[in-house]
């Protein structure tokens, strides 16, 4: 497999055994065996064809900013986004931007060309593929308001224009996750506005932002879904679970729906603390908690190697 990687791509495009502590904000995770950063379409698609016919696992990363890697790491192909795929450009009211590029810099260029429906995407810390991905939003701003169509390849290797509607949008989901879908670039369509407004929502958000959620320690935002009818962190907090920890990992004292790494948790020590909140809060309340945090690598007995 390493050979025929190296193969087809330029060498520093390749690292055997990367550490994904560094690519994860929780700042956890073993190694990936193989660690790719692709240039182009051909490319993206000649190591997605090695994989099919090898049989070898594949991830598609982007921030890791909704990513808890194990422990063990992962025994298959991460495909980093970031490197290569971070460019964009702004024609009129129109923003097109690849899948690596941070959200954040992306409403700053919304910013920079007079443009509003952003503002809630300058302090979420993932690419815009993974936010495409999960429909990420806050402070009732969603992709889903802001997306006009996203180019997508399927695990096929065949490229499609999907539109607002057909990625079907919804809260932390998409056709792009149900469908195993690799994001490429997208188009977002925003409004003319007034930059003053514009910047003084941006810091108004953030400044929420910084006051309620435990920035200053690696996490992976928020970590469970919002049940239907409930918010987690509530639930979490009159579970008396505040604070709660297992090793470096603990519920946050400031949001108690947020697990953090309080500077050496292992991934184990944060999926413990996970399993044990949703126990607990389903002895308590009768409520599911679903982890929103994608998982990669083996937990326990199970693995988790899909997109």
């Amino acid at each position: 497999m390493e050979q025929r990687l190296k193969a087809l791509l330029d060498s520093e495009d390749i690292i055997i055994g990367e550490q994904m502590n560094a690519h994860t904000t929780f700042r956890v995770g073993g190694p990936a065996h193989f660690f790719v950063t692709p240039k182009s379409e051909a490319e993206l698609k000649a190591v997605l064809r090695l994989c099919k016919e090898t049989n070898t696992a594949w991830f598609v990363l982007g921030r890791g900013s909704n990513l808890l890697v194990s422990d063990e790491g992962f025994d298959g192909v991460v495909i980093s986004m970031q490197k290569h795929w971070n460019q964009y450009h702004t024609e009129r009211n129109r923003i097109t931007a690849q899948a690596g590029v941070m959200l954040a810099a992306i409403a700053q260029e919304a910013l920079r060309n007079r443009l509003t429906g952003l503002e809630f995407a300058s302090g979420i810390p993932g690419t815009v593929g993974g936010a495409l991905r999960m429909n990420a939003g806050a402070y009732g701003g969603e992709m889903k308001q802001v997306v006009v169509s996203a180019t997508v390849l399927d695990t096929n290797g065949t490229i499609h224009e999907v539109s607002n509607e057909e990625l079907e949008l919804g809260y932390r989901t998409s056709s792009i996750e149900k469908n195993g879908y690799i994001v490429l670039s997208c188009v977002m369509e925003l409004q003319d506005g007034d930059p003053d407004t514009i910047r003084s929502t941006m810091n108004e958000m953030n400044a929420k932002r910084r006051e309620k959620q435990p920035l200053e320690y690696g996490s992976a935002g928020s970590t469970f879904k919002r049940p239907e009818g409930y918010f987690a962190g509530k639930l979490i907090q009159d579970a008396g679970l505040k604070g709660f920890r297992i090793g470096d990992a603990q519920v946050s004292e400031k949001h108690a729906g947020f697990v953090i790494n309080r500077g050496n948790a292992t991934a184990s020590d944060i999926m413990k603390l996970c399993t044990e909140v949703s126990k607990r809060v389903k002895q308590q309340f009768g409520v599911d908690l679903e982890m929103e945090v994608r998982r990669l690598g083996t937990f326990g007995e199970k693995k988790f190697e899909t997109n």
